[in-house]
């Protein structure tokens, strides 16, 4: 799971790391120093839809998902569209000069930070 912060005044969202998904479903001690580093008042997640903007078919998994991380964070849950986050960090990441094997492990924290940047901008307008 990619994970991104934004800044105090919640204006701009950064990438932080990638963790494995189990650790952060099991609240692991990994997942909870970014808590505690972070301090997070509410989570955001990327709610996967297809191109037509219907729930994709991993949806209803994810969403149980993030309301488990939630529930057990103690923390308000919002969803955001995650539609294509993936391909623009990809193409962010080429920009930089990353070739596919330096890629992994940042394409889904580069595409945590460009849905929350999305929802961030979204909740400033």
């Amino acid at each position: 799971m990619g994970i991104a912060t934004s800044d105090a005044s919640g204006t701009v969202a950064s990438p932080v790391t990638v963790l494995p998904a189990q650790e952060v479903l099991q609240h692991a001690r990994s997942f909870r120093r970014v808590l505690e580093d972070y301090e997070p008042e509410l989570l955001v997640c990327g709610r996967p839809k297809t191109l037509a903007g219907e729930d994709g078919p991993q949806a209803e998994r994810i969403m149980r998902q993030a309301h488990q991380i939630a529930d057990a964070c103690g923390l308000p849950l919002e969803f955001v569209d995650e539609r294509l986050s993936s391909r623009e960090a990809k193409r962010i990441l080429r920009e930089e000069g990353m070739n596919e094997r330096a890629m992994r492990g940042k394409v889904d924290m580069v595409a945590a930070s460009l849905f929350l940047q999305a929802w961030l901008d979204a909740r400033r307008m």
